[in-house]
């Protein structure tokens, strides 16, 4: 089978030699061998794994995705975000220090967005006020 991996800027995975696919959605884990019924299903963020004509392993984290096989001959991934690997225990590391640096990255936007906020509202106060320097506090 032909397994295609796709995010919005690249190709990720192309492989022309896949004789099983390993997949999850939300009813759990699937496999796909050769000759597998059309199909067409929304992937959680999870691994995929493929196994290649040789026995090589080859897997893949993606967050979320459509996974749809054709004739039995093509799997193809479309995703948001994806990021391969040749051993599993390798990728968990990479995959958990990625996603680590992106909650930490959030965070700390969250955090200078909640700063600029609370400087807006003290200046908006001060500008309200009857003795602050916009305000009309007598003659």
């Amino acid at each position: 089978m032909r397994l295609l991996i796709t995010d919005p800027v690249s190709i990720v995975a192309d492989h022309a030699d896949i004789v099983a696919v390993r997949a999850e959605d939300e009813s759990g884990s699937f496999g796909i061998l050769p000759g597998h019924t059309d199909l067409l299903t929304v992937l959680v963020p999870s691994v995929l794994a493929w196994r290649h004509a040789g026995g090589r392993p080859g897997f893949c984290a993606v967050r979320r995705g459509v996974l749809t096989v054709r004739g039995g001959r093509e799997v193809a991934v479309a995703t948001r975000q994806a990021i391969p690997g040749d051993d599993f225990d390798e990728l968990e590391g990479v995959v958990l220090a990625r996603f680590q640096a992106e909650l930490d990255t959030a965070r700390s936007v969250r955090v200078e967005s909640l700063r600029l906020h609370m400087q807006a509202i003290r200046q908006i106060v001060q500008l309200l006020r009857p003795d602050g320097p916009g305000g009309g506090g007598g003659p």
